[in-house]
């Protein structure tokens, strides 16, 4: 029954030949969708699959998991990878959410183009995720849980096994006699999923044995609310997001209306969703602030800013204002925190002179105390009020590159040059993951 139901779910995206990227953990349920997907591609062998093994480093017995894998892979004819990932153990992140995001990193890496991944999960699991849903509040979106197919790296993240349930895979895996791993970290009650599993759910089970399919049915008419949610609000994000993915706070509407927006943007971002009370304060404390105000909200690794009536996501990073590098004409300067390189490169017809001799040139990051008379101003102004007026919003100012020539700021990148340095010698080109800027 397993296999014909595998079959039947693949034949829509099967019309032409596929690689499949199979997440294999070693467990019973991967364990079990290895033996159908070998099966599968000995009667289809147009297909290609690749399972990979991501090894955690949480267990003891992590390096017998991954040759127990790698085993079991050639025994079905499948080639096998392991990839290894660490965890920042003690962070304020769960381990369970910070090995999810790096199991899903390391497949993304092996999935190309139209490529299909294969996760195990299954109806038990289905019901669990559900029930952790209701217990963070969740609305129709995290009540959808988890659907068959979703988009994914390019490709599409399928679950064959998700209308299957765990007596129908230990069954099979029985059945055939085949052999998996035991998690031992699967029994400690302390992670909220393994209590639903072995206290809750089976007590659920027995008292309602349709519960799986009546949660399952549930999920998806959440999913299909959360879909025409968002079809009916995608023109109106459309108005609302200018040039630079940020969104403007005049297109927000009503509170109802603008907070669903919201979470529609930092879906785009493929963050992980502030909670209800985390929108609300975005709501109350980012959108409604004052004008002359400087509000954000933080959570994860990202803020909510709003500058000059726009919201922006922004990434937290830590502070460099002590940063500093010397540099040599002609040759790319590294920059810190994903900031590119800045080059000063010699050029009939640039914006500013050669330094002297005596002159180091560096790289800078703080603003503090500076004073300068760009090119083409009357007197001179503070650094900080100069970039108020070329529109640099307050995250990014102390990570704005200032080239120093000595003791002296030369040039802003991507802003402008300092009076006292301008000259037809060289251009200062600054590239950085977002884009090419030219001072």
């Amino acid at each position: 029954m397993l296999y014909s139901r595998l079959a039947a779910s693949l034949q829509a995206y099967c019309d032409t030949p596929r690689h499949f990227v199979l997440a294999l953990s070693g467990g019973l349920d991967s364990r079990v969708l290895l033996r159908l997907m070998g099966q599968y591609l000995r009667l289809n062998p147009q297909h290609r699959c690749l399972a990979v093994h991501v090894h955690h480093g949480l267990s003891q017995n992590a390096d017998e998991w991954s040759q127990c894998c790698l085993y079991w892979a050639r025994e079905e004819g499948i080639e096998c990878q392991v990839e290894r990932v660490s965890l920042a153990l003690g962070s304020r992140v769960s381990v369970e959410q910070q090995a999810r995001e790096r199991r899903y990193q390391a497949l993304k890496k092996h999935l190309p183009a139209g490529g299909i991944l294969l996760t195990a999960q299954h109806a038990d699991d289905q019901l669990e995720t559900v029930l952790l849903a209701l217990k963070r509040g969740s609305g129709p979106a995290g009540l959808a849980a988890m659907a068959q197919s979703t988009p994914f790296a390019g490709g599409v993240h399928f679950r064959p096994l998700l209308t299957s349930t765990r007596t129908e895979i230990e069954h099979y895996g029985q059945q055939h006699q085949l052999e998996w791993v035991e998690d031992e970290s699967n029994q400690d009650t302390r992670y909220d999923r393994n209590f639903l599993r072995h206290e809750v759910t089976p007590q659920l089970i027995q008292r309602w044995p349709g519960i799986r399919k009546a949660v399952a049915r549930s999920a998806e008419l959440c999913g299909e609310q959360d879909a025409l949610l968002q079809e009916l609000l995608h023109e109106k994000l459309q108005q609302a997001l200018e040039a630079d993915q940020s969104l403007s706070v005049a297109s927000l509407g009503s509170e109802r209306v603008g907070k669903q927006l919201i979470r529609q943007w930092l879906g785009l971002f493929n963050v992980l969703m502030p909670s209800k009370a985390q929108l609300d304060q975005i709501w109350q404390a980012v959108v409604q602030a004052k004008a002359d105000a400087n509000p954000q909200l933080c959570w994860q690794q990202v803020q909510v800013r709003r500058f000059r009536q726009r919201l922006y996501l922004v990434q937290q990073w830590p502070d460099i204002q002590d940063w500093q590098q010397e540099c040599q004409l002609g040759q790319p300067c590294r920059l810190p925190q994903n900031l590119g390189s800045l080059t000063l490169r010699q050029a009939q017809g640039g914006q500013l002179r050669l330094p002297t001799p005596d002159e180091v040139l560096s790289v800078r990051f703080d603003p503090e105390a500076v004073e300068v008379k760009p090119v083409g101003r009357v007197g001179k102004r503070k650094l900080k009020k100069l970039f108020q007026e070329y529109g640099v919003p307050s995250w990014n100012r102390r990570r704005t590159p200032l080239i120093y020539y000595g003791d002296q700021l030369a040039a802003v990148a991507g802003l402008f040059v300092v009076e006292a340095f301008s000259g037809q010698d060289c251009d200062l080109e600054w590239h950085n993951d977002a884009s090419d800027v030219q001072c």
